[in-house]
């Protein structure tokens, strides 16, 4: 079995563990791509580029995009719906950016649980 390689991008990684650590009862996941997921949903991950996304509800999203100049999140060449790539400048803003990561938790609570 291949051996995960760690994350590289560890002063993002930093700064998402503490962002992650202000969610009561949600852990952070992944080794080469950290993420958080509630019911077998996936609402925020650090990509390879080190670039957070965030899973929000539409209104949230527009939001994000408006307020932020946010774009989606585009992973493998392929846009990701409901995700929103988070500026950096607000990711060294975690008062800024923490309703932001409640309103993705609270979007998937919304959602049917994975088996």
């Amino acid at each position: 079995m291949a051996k995960k390689t760690p994350y590289l991008h560890t002063e993002k990684l930093a700064l998402y563990e503490k962002l992650v650590a202000m969610l009561s009862g949600i852990e952070r996941k992944g080794v080469s791509m950290p993420y958080t997921s509630f019911n077998g949903h996936m609402f925020s991950f650090l990509d390879p580029e080190g670039h957070l996304s965030l899973r929000l509800a539409e209104k949230e999203r527009l939001e994000m995009i408006s307020a932020y100049k946010a774009g989606h999140s585009i992973q493998h060449g392929v846009v990701m719906k409901e995700y929103v790539m988070v500026p950096d400048e607000l990711l060294h803003d975690p008062k800024k950016l923490k309703p932001y990561l409640d309103a993705s938790l609270s979007y998937i609570k919304t959602l049917k649980p994975k088996t």
